[in-house]
């Protein structure tokens, strides 16, 4: 019996390029572009390692802190199941390694996760039956999703009388979160909607957080990806914040090697101090918005 030849990318059309948008914060990157980027990421890796392949290293770990298709992680594993073929001959062997050792992610909210988990392991189940992944004990794998709720601050306190005791009650309004500055009267959804609080600029200490999820010595040496761009407060344009800064801060924070990050033409001036330099797009629509 002969067995088809591994590829990530073996069925036409590629669901990636299908799939529509579920929020304004689902926006999924094409696969094209996250190659796009990744090729910039091999040239720069190349240029500050004496040449060497970033593709044929065994050792590299990758990160996608706001994971949603899964794209840039597939397409990670694509081109290193290719660039080890070398150091790990064989196949199965050699993709287990990649899925379990090198490449990771943070699921924005619990739908992308699964997506993304199919997109990457071929299975919603890291560790079921149709997993290209053979060494997972968990059904998560290291592509992580876990609720995260806003912390609501500042307001103005106001009294309201109780309709039954006729007591004043103090309550607050205008709050916003302390970590992302999104409105409590928008996201304050309750247990069944999504609360889009993300776990990546959600905490204090993401060295601490990363090694909760992680393990404690989890050190990534690329972090890629194309994070939320605004977050929404009811309103359209400019009054919608824009948040993708407060990923990149935090991704700084964690000191990899490499960084590639999608930004606006009129982006914030942020990620200049990085030791490779952030690439900008050149278009309004490669971008998340």
């Amino acid at each position: 019996m002969t067995l088809a030849p591994f590829t990530l990318r073996g069925h036409n059309p590629d669901v990636l390029t299908c799939i529509a948008n579920l929020s304004n914060d689902e926006v999924f990157t094409p696969p094209e572009f996250a190659s796009q980027m990744l090729d910039t990421l091999a040239a720069a890796w190349a240029d500050a390692n004496d040449g060497a392949n970033i593709w044929a290293n065994p050792d590299i770990t990758f990160l996608d802190p706001f994971t949603k298709s899964g794209v840039f992680l597939r397409e990670i594993v694509r081109r290193l199941t290719d660039g080890l073929i070398l150091v790990i001959p064989d196949l199965a062997e050699r993709v287990d390694h990649i899925l379990t050792r090198q490449v990771f992610g943070i699921g924005i909210t619990q739908l992308t996760a699964l997506l993304a988990r199919r997109s990457v392991y071929c299975s919603k189940l890291a560790n079921g039956p149709h997993s290209i992944a053979k060494s997972f004990t968990t059904e998560d794998g290291n592509i992580w999703f876990g609720r995260t709720e806003h912390t609501w601050g500042g307001g103005k306190r106001e009294f309201r009388a109780d309709p039954l005791t006729s007591e004043e009650v103090a309550f607050y309004t205008s709050r916003k979160c302390v970590y992302c500055g999104a409105a409590e009267d928008d996201y304050a959804r309750g247990d069944d909607l999504e609360t889009h609080a993300y776990a990546f600029i959600h905490t204090d200490d993401i060295e601490a957080r990363i090694a909760e999820l992680f393990g404690d010595n989890m050190q990534f040496d690329v972090i890629i990806g194309n994070p939320p761009y605004q977050l929404s407060d009811g309103g359209h344009g400019t009054s919608a914040a824009p948040i993708y800064q407060l990923f990149v801060e935090q991704a700084k924070k964690l000191d990899p090697a490499s960084s590639r990050w999608s930004f606006p033409p009129d982006g914030l001036p942020v990620a200049r101090d990085w030791r490779i330099s952030a690439s900008r797009c050149s278009k309004t629509d490669d971008f998340a918005r």
